[in-house]
């Protein structure tokens, strides 16, 4: 890492191991008052964080804020609950059941038409993570290329940049083999599918820790045409913290809770841009089952899509929200169907949380920009490890 200052100061005293406890903690409404569990928290404030899927990488920010003490500096004992092919985060939120959650904005707006009344308070990821990788043989560099070849979608709310790409440069669903791709690369190595759904992070990875039969050697990104929907002017606004907009409005402890999870939240998201092997190393603790070069990949990946930042990290863009928003209302899928049919409300999301806590790391000196933020170089091993 190449910076001129470190970004933040040094850290008081580490957080326990068992503050990782994934499962312990019921959710404590995150409205101040005691700890009265007697395990030691003294009067930190209970929180529940929702992720959207298992311990990884994605999510390094927030193990790492457990870690190094930053919720507890903020007076907050915070218990992160994994996520699962069975569980919709901004629903287990809008129930009551959590107090904060991540998701991508597109799926959640689909919730908040629905009836789920909650806030995008911090957008985390100020870039998409999303791509369509094909071989170099196939000559797909772009979305119009895509016209007669078989094309991988996950679904499940995964596919609408791939679909709005595709409209864009006119495009139909008719054009296209639709493939229902599984959560990994399997149909892509074999050919049954020639331009497969990936995240920078992870399934572009797989690729890339497998060996080419033709050279016997780790396949490179040489071997790899990328379509970025960054790049293609499709992106849609991902990795957000969700907030209760009921609680926001009527719960002054909420309120300030919010403003404290986002700050801790921003500094574990900074020790990870300045430490992403040790980043990716609490995450390995935490559980996580992914092999240790994959799990630097993902953790460097995922810094790239938040550093540096354009405004200050988390704040929501207007344009990227209602870009999101006109494709959400516009895109169809292969149903017929667009995300949302009307407008979201202006509750959707809010600056107001995330400016306060901007301002707090400003004032401490903190640089909220990342403007000296550099990658490191990853090399990727077979199979990940």
């Amino acid at each position: 890492m190449k910076h001129s200052t470190r970004w933040l100061g040094t850290v008081g005293a580490l957080a326990t191991a068992s503050a990782l406890v994934l499962t312990g903690c019921s959710s404590g409404g995150g409205g101040g008052g005691s700890d009265e569990s007697g395990d030691g928290a003294g009067d930190l404030t209970p929180v529940t964080l929702q992720l959207q899927w298992v311990a990884q990488a994605q999510f390094a920010g927030y193990y790492a804020a457990v870690d190094q003490g930053y919720y507890e500096e903020e007076g907050l004992d915070v218990t992160i609950e994994e996520g699962g092919p069975d569980i919709v985060p901004q629903d287990v939120l809008a129930s009551g059941d959590v107090d904060f959650a991540i998701s991508w904005v597109p799926k959640v707006l689909g919730s908040i038409e629905q009836g789920a009344n909650i806030t995008d308070v911090a957008q985390i990821f100020e870039r998409s993570a999303t791509t369509q990788i094909s071989f170099k043989d196939k000559n797909i560099t772009k979305p119009a290329d895509l016209a007669g070849t078989n094309v991988g979608s996950w679904g499940y709310g995964n596919e609408w940049e791939l679909f709005a790409g595709m409209q864009k440069e006119g495009v139909k669903l008719e054009d296209i083999s639709l493939v229902q791709q599984a959560f990994d690369m399997t149909g892509f190595l074999s050919g049954d599918i020639d331009a497969a759904q990936a995240m920078t992070y992870n399934e572009y990875a797989q690729v890339l820790e497998t060996v080419n039969p033709e050279t016997g050697e780790l396949y490179q990104p040489e071997d790899l045409n990328v379509i970025d929907w960054n790049d293609a002017g499709t992106a849609m606004l991902q990795d957000a913290i969700w907030a209760n907009a009921d609680k926001l409005e009527s719960d002054a402890d909420y309120a300030e809770t919010t403003v404290k999870f986002i700050k801790a939240s921003i500094k574990g998201w900074i020790y990870a841009a300045e430490n992403p092997q040790e980043a990716a190393d609490i995450v390995t603790a935490a559980g996580s089952t992914l092999g240790q070069s994959h799990q630097l990949w993902m953790t460097n990946e995922v810094n790239k899509l938040i550093w540096p930042s354009t405004n200050g990290v988390g704040l929501i863009d207007e344009a990227a929200w209602a870009s999101t928003v006109d494709i959400a209302l516009n895109t169809k899928n292969e149903t017929g169907a667009t995300i949302i049919t009307a407008d979201p409300p202006e509750t959707a999301y809010s600056n107001e949380y995330v400016q306060k806590a901007l301002d707090e790391l400003t004032e401490e000196g903190v640089d909220i920009m990342g403007t000296d933020y550099a990658p490191v170089d990853v090399t990727l091993k077979e199979g990940g490890n």
